[in-house]
């Protein structure tokens, strides 16, 4: 480690481009050795000095020509695109941005669940058909929520439903790391028992060897006529299952921001359910994102240079 190491922010990091992210990090680390590139070519011109790589997407040949590479900073929370056992391989640190859609994200369910309760589907629906015709609506808090997966974005899923009076059961590995919002926390081999209690269902967890397909036909059977909403990834929920129940009437609804494929394919047959609110991956947008992300890691910056242990580290 050097003690003004190289940051390299490639072309791939985001679709709107490198400045934004360059900028917010030179705003706060004015000091700092930074490199940002439009193109694959000037990614690959500057990885060889690189000691840092800041970015969503790491491509083989960036990882290829980044000799000097010691730590890959990632502007996600999912790590689920990223070679693990190859960058274990190379001794490099990982880090992740954990926390930094907590905020939107927990805003995102929250209008989910929302929806589906105040019945906003058949609003839109009778307003596009001009049509008066009142109609009753449920209350969030009379519902048990359970939240899959309970780190910062579920723990602010728990906070806001808690902050409307609806109740929360949480299902994350460590239960003596959970919220005090939260009613009830069950290890994931109680998965079952937490969705039979719950009449919605958040999936806010990582996808993983373990979480992968996790939401079966089982699952599903086990939350009965409640709502499921989906903002982790698309591969922890059996999508078949899910149209399987849809078809069968067995669930009140779905809300979807992630899928097994992206974009949606236009065959799906979730498309054709009233009862499904698609939302194309955004349930992290945020005008605060650039600014978040960059003190994120501008503190992560500090603690490499000083030698101090780093925040969500994996590797």
């Amino acid at each position: 480690m050097t003690d003004r190491p190289t940051v390299l922010v490639p072309h791939l990091v985001m679709a709107r481009g490198t400045e934004p992210m360059a900028a917010a990090i030179r705003e706060r680390l004015e000091e700092v050795d930074l490199r940002a590139a439009t193109e694959e070519a000037g990614t690959l011109e500057h990885a060889p000095d690189a000691e840092v790589v800041v970015t969503h997407r790491l491509s083989d040949a960036l990882l290829e020509a980044a000799s000097d590479l010691r730590w890959v900073h990632s502007l996600s929370a999912g790590l689920d695109h990223l070679d693990f056992d190859r960058l274990a391989e190379r001794g490099l640190i990982l880090t992740n941005s954990s926390g930094i859609h907590a905020q939107p994200i927990g805003e995102h369910v929250l209008g989910a669940l929302l929806h589906f309760e105040r019945r906003f589907d058949r609003a839109v629906a009778q307003q596009h058909r001009q049509e008066w015709d009142r109609f009753g609506a449920g209350e969030l808090a009379d519902r048990t929520v359970a939240v899959v997966g309970v780190g910062a974005i579920g723990t602010r899923v728990v906070e806001l439903c808690d902050a409307v009076g609806a109740e929360t059961v949480g299902v994350k590995r460590d239960p003596t790391d959970a919220p005090d919002a939260l009613a009830d926390c069950v290890t994931p081999d109680r998965l079952g028992e937490a969705l039979e209690r719950a009449d919605c269902a958040v999936l806010a967890c990582p996808l993983t060897e373990e979480t992968r397909g996790l939401i079966d036909a089982d699952a599903l059977a086990a939350l009965g006529e409640g709502v499921l909403v989906n903002v982790a990834r698309g591969a922890v929920l059996d999508e078949d299952a899910l149209i399987e129940a849809l078809d069968a009437g067995e669930l009140r609804g779905a809300a979807l921001d992630v899928f097994a494929e992206e974009p949606l394919p236009e065959e799906s047959p979730l498309w054709g359910f009233d009862n499904v609110l698609i939302t194309p991956h955004v349930a992290g947008t945020t005008p605060h994102y650039w600014e978040r992300a960059a003190d994120q890691f501008a503190e992560n910056y500090r603690r490499y240079v000083a030698g101090e242990d780093l925040v969500n580290r994996h590797l």
